[in-house]
């Protein structure tokens, strides 16, 4: 389309976009009080680093870390790399972090009208600061704490999750993660000591970026770049703090400018919103992934399979089939027939997931890998299978006050007989379960800590960890120290 198809262009620099406003003020100035959203923000902290430790048992996610190239460190005042000996500037161990945390899709999660995982800003957040702390401290000043860190973090997964609440990126083909480059530039950039314009400047570059398609999570195509791709955005998000914080200008329009702003090009017209005003909602309702390596939609589904696993583990051969009752939301992302190429693939399947609980009684990373898929009881299984939508489990998916992801499995017999209908309506890491879930959620943190770190390390985080006020208190290179190896 050229200029005179559009009309003659009005030149007069428009005034910002209200959201663009409203992310950088909130991410500057809100106050946070809730005592409950840094409680769980302590409990995210550590479930998402125990979930990056536990990534590097697996060489497809370390050959992926490091410095661009070999020997290109950023010592004394780099960022260091949890579980690594890495020391590398703000921007690559953003991709670090952020690669290592979803690497094995065990971190937590976010269901909306767009779906995601807000901890994936640890990766900007932990970088940024701990390149801050080491910086301010060379130069004799104070280093951030803990407290900033979650108080960060909190903030975040608000941006990210509240605009996930009723603007749904997906159903245009755009992946999830644009929304880690904006919470993570937002946040990036306050680290960096920005003002509300170089914020609100970067927010508005971040949404100038686009977004990446979600080409690399759905069939045929689905592959390992999933893995790494929030790594990808939250070192983007570094990436434009800088530049903004080195004077870069920003976009005032950079959602609503006719046809070429963020609202036309990406959203086909529509306009985003947000339902509510930016508090600490996100992290206070935020689901965690304690039970198993596996997209959140199909949780409850492997906590239903394992119910069903001592019936139905000597009977595989009498099995005529079976019937998986879920949202609209998990048919579409992971009802998935054919063959599974890869563990991206497998792990993004309710069908594949379902089976191995039905045989093995547990769903573990390793489950995905080669030498278990080819098992051939597995693709048997998945064959028998069908995936039906359920209307209520749709609807109460997306209610406020429920924000159920719930899934059901019955096995059919070839006699006749039929399984119980055993359905799960919230997974364990559920705000609805929590006191049911953070004791286990301390459990998996504490054994993700042993697969890499010291016996003496392991005890010296576990006892900080314990305590909300100590951790708080904590400088934030000191806590990173303990990480490192």
């Amino acid at each position: 389309m050229s200029n005179n198809d559009m009309g003659i262009l009005d030149s007069k620099r428009p005034d910002f976009d209200e959201l663009l406003s409203q992310i950088a003020t909130y991410a500057l100035d809100f106050n946070i009080t809730s005592k409950e959203a840094y409680e769980t923000a302590r409990y995210c902290l550590m479930d998402t680093l125990g979930c990056g430790l536990l990534a590097l048992k697996f060489p497809q996610c370390t050959k992926l870390l490091g410095p661009v190239v070999e020997g290109a460190e950023f010592r004394p005042l780099g960022t260091k790399i949890p579980g690594t000996s890495y020391q590398l500037d703000p921007e690559r161990g953003a991709f670090n972090v952020g690669a290592m945390v979803r690497w094995l899709d065990f971190n937590d999660t976010w269901l909306a009208s767009e779906w995601g995982h807000p901890s994936d800003n640890l990766g900007a957040i932990w970088a940024v600061s701990d390149y801050v702390s080491r910086k301010n401290i060379a130069n004799g000043l104070s280093p951030l704490k803990v407290k900033d860190v979650l108080t960060a973090m909190i903030k975040a997964h608000e941006i990210q999750g509240i605009l996930a609440l009723d603007n749904c990126f997906n159903k245009v083909g755009l992946d999830h993660v644009l929304l880690v480059r904006i919470a993570s530039t937002a946040m990036a950039c306050v680290l960096l000591g920005g003002n509300f314009e170089e914020v609100r400047n970067a927010v508005s570059q971040a949404f100038i970026d686009g977004g990446a398609l979600r080409t690399y999570r759905h069939a045929p195509n689905t592959g390992s770049r999933k893995s790494w791709a929030a790594g990808d955005a939250s070192s983007r998000g570094v990436n434009l703090a800088l530049k903004s914080i080195s004077g870069e200008m920003g976009y005032p329009s950079a959602l609503s400018a006719k046809f070429w702003g963020f609202e036309d090009v990406k959203m086909k017209g529509a306009k985003l919103s947000i339902p509510q005003p930016f508090g600490s909602y996100v992290m206070e309702n935020v689901l965690f992934k304690i039970s198993f390596p596996a997209e959140f939609h199909a949780q409850t589904a492997v906590e239903a399979a394992l119910e069903l696993h001592q019936e139905v583990k000597n009977r595989l051969d009498d099995i005529e089939k079976i019937i998986i009752t879920t949202q609209e939301s998990a048919h579409r992302i992971i009802n998935k027939v054919g063959p599974l190429s890869n563990p991206a693939d497998r792990d993004h399947c309710i069908q594949y997931m379902v089976a191995i609980g039905l045989l093995e009684g547990k769903l573990e990373a390793q489950h995905y890998e080669d030498d278990i898929a080819k098992d051939p009881r597995i693709d048997r299984l998945r064959d028998k299978m069908e995936v039906v939508v359920d209307e209520r489990y749709t609807r109460e998916y997306l209610e406020p006050d429920k924000r159920s992801i719930a899934n059901a499995v019955q096995i059919f017999y070839k006699d006749g007989s039929k399984s119980q209908n055993v359905a799960v309506e919230y997974p364990i890491g559920h705000r609805r379960r929590r006191k049911e879930g953070i004791p286990l959620l301390i459990e998996k943190f504490n054994a993700n800590l042993a697969t890499r770190l010291s016996p003496k390390k392991c005890a010296q985080i576990k006892d900080l960890c314990a305590s909300q006020t100590d951790l708080e208190n904590t400088p934030f290179n000191e806590f990173s120290d303990l990480f490192s190896l």
